[in-house]
């Protein structure tokens, strides 16, 4: 979900007036994913790195966070919407967010129409070398150890390999996002600005990735219905 800074700065504004801007966006593509049948998306809304922003911009971003949750979850109930959130593993990150997060993932537990994850405090290459230690934690055999262990000791085992990974404000980089699980993502870029995305957008990116041929290695193969989208921040 990047560009918000630019939005900002393109109308005067403060690089936190660019944050705000970009609820909408947020709401609308959880909106948009269930309309369209997707079964699972994750939202990039905080990485490891940012935490070297300002201050100030991150205490704003992380009360950005709770609001969002706190005044969309029961919508989101409603919905169907499971919300849970990857990461969330540094002490910096506020108790009253803490605490929001677990009220909404206690609150939807149940639902099954849309897995939304919410990479907060996120890194992939962190997720990676946890997944590592949780190994070794666990005493499994260096000869034992494959691609399934590995993947069944990240911090969502459940969570499936994306399958369309969309990045706005034009900027064609993973930014160290679900690096595991991103391995044969469909990428596709977008011009648009965050806070400027809508479901239009969000269903373009779909049709993008319905007239990719996904190969895996292998002779092209139709692209089959996108269950796990991704935003990238």
């Amino acid at each position: 979900m990047d560009g918000n800074g630019r939005w900002a700065e393109q109308r005067g504004c403060e690089r936190v007036d660019g944050h705000a801007a970009g609820e909408d966006a947020f709401v609308e593509s959880v909106r948009a994913a269930v309309d369209g049948g997707v079964t699972w998306l994750t939202s990039f809304a905080f990485s490891t790195e940012n935490w070297r922003r300002p201050r100030s911009e991150v205490d704003f971003l992380m009360r950005l966070n709770r609001r969002v949750l706190r005044d969309n979850v029961h919508d989101w109930n409603e919905m169907g919407v499971r919300v849970r959130y990857l990461g969330v593993a540094d002490a910096r990150i506020p108790e009253d967010v803490r605490e929001e997060i677990a009220a909404a993932e206690e609150l939807t537990r149940d639902n099954g129409t849309l897995t939304l994850t919410v990479a907060l405090d996120h890194g992939g290459r962190r997720d990676l070398a946890r997944a590592a230690r949780s190994i070794v934690a666990h005493g499994v055999p260096a000869d034992q150890v494959t691609e399934e262990t590995l993947a069944g000791h990240m911090q969502f085992p459940d969570m499936p390999d994306i399958d369309l990974l969309v990045r706005t404000s034009a900027e064609h980089r993973l930014s160290n996002f679900m690096l595991w699980q991103a391995a044969y993502a469909e990428l596709v870029f977008l011009d648009v600005l965050w806070p400027d995305f809508r479901a239009e957008h969000f269903s373009q990116a779909v049709e993008l990735y319905h007239r990719r041929r996904r190969r895996f290695g292998d002779v092209p193969r139709p692209a089959e219905p996108a269950a796990a989208v991704s935003a990238g921040a």
